[in-house]
């Protein structure tokens, strides 16, 4: 019977298995629970014996070197960070995954709502009805617009960017993408143009930012991308807060030129005082948007499907692997709040 270590710290295994799932584990494979406590002692002695680690723990060379059976790291954070030796699992033949693919649908579904509520400023206008504020008819409706025909942007196109695409089919079929890491031909073949960082400001009336947060993009959107962004344009922020320079945004949304959803914080959870909360023409939603049962039950169905795959000496085909030329480059901050 092969060993899975059980480290999924800050996910917990019942909120990934269903107890259906769970239980065929338990059947399938033995579950050797790590402590969360002297982790480093713990895998010191236990890593030898596993086949599989369900978890993102630190795996310095000195460990990683221990697991000679080891086939398989599934990362249920879903973002890969910078807290292993990468190459040793690459030159010997570990995998190292992610859950990350699960989120893809949920996300999309959030920024379409987002999307429609700031071009009709819905969520504003409900609470000035609260507060007896509201305004009826076309005096309502004076920063409004339709979304229809509107030009597109994307910052990074990855699996989210693949499933909010045919969302917005109804509306537009005019979509800029900045991504680096994607060729010319592949954004061409999806139905898109590529465009730089330069242009989707200048140009687009809704723009998503979905892009991992790397070595070379912090705080990549800054005071002079966003000052040039059209009146009454969208921004939305749906996947890491960081490539967006957050002093800049708060000023230039003081001027009330732009509208922005954002999903995601440099510090999670934001303070109370944090002038983001004050500020005007911006929808906050507390890093939400891809946080359902369902997806996260979503995570222990490719997990188990990739084990049955790998147990079989096939590879994975559910969830998302780490590529050696990109995974060193990325910076994402580990999730505290589920």
């Amino acid at each position: 019977m092969k060993t899975i270590l059980i480290d999924p710290y800050p996910r917990e295994m019942k909120l990934i298995f269903t107890k259906e799932k769970l239980n065929l584990l338990k059947k399938n494979f033995e579950l050797i629970n790590v402590p969360k406590s002297n982790k480093h002692k713990f895998y010191k002695q236990f890593i030898s014996k596993a086949d599989f680690i369900i978890g993102q723990p630190d795996l310095p060379t000195d460990l990683i070197q221990k697991a000679s059976k080891l086939k398989a790291i599934f990362n249920v954070e879903s973002n890969f960070m910078v807290n292993m030796d990468y190459d040793y699992c690459f030159k010997n033949n570990i995998y190292v995954l992610s859950t990350a693919p699960v989120f893809a649908q949920t996300v999309a579904e959030i920024a379409l709502g987002f999307t429609i509520s700031l071009k009709r400023d819905i969520h504003t206008s409900h609470l000035d009805f609260i507060n007896g504020n509201e305004k009826y008819g076309l005096e309502g409706n004076l920063n409004c617009s339709l979304l229809q025909n509107n030009k597109i942007g994307f910052i990074g196109f990855g699996d989210l960017g693949k499933n909010l695409k045919p969302l917005l089919h109804p509306f537009s079929s005019d979509f800029l993408v900045f991504d680096p890491w994607l060729p010319e031909k592949l954004l061409k073949d999806q139905g898109c143009k590529p465009a730089s960082l330069k242009k989707i400001f200048k140009e687009c009336d809704v723009i998503y930012v979905l892009a991992s947060i790397t070595t070379k993009n912090k705080n990549m959107i800054d005071k002079k991308l966003l000052n040039s962004m059209k009146e009454n344009s969208c921004l939305l922020l749906l996947s890491r807060a960081s490539v967006v320079d957050f002093n800049d945004l708060n000023d230039v949304l003081k001027k009330g030129k732009i509208k922005v959803a954002t999903d995601v914080f440099p510090d999670e959870p934001v303070k109370k005082t944090d002038i983001i909360r004050k500020q005007k023409n911006i929808l906050l939603s507390a890093h939400r948007a891809g946080a359902l049962d369902s997806v996260f039950f979503e995570m222990g169905e490719i997990v188990y499907g990739d084990l049955q795959l790998i147990s079989k000496g096939l590879p994975p085909r559910l969830c998302r692997r780490a590529e050696l030329e990109t995974v060193k480059r990325l910076r994402s901050k580990p999730i505290e709040v589920n």
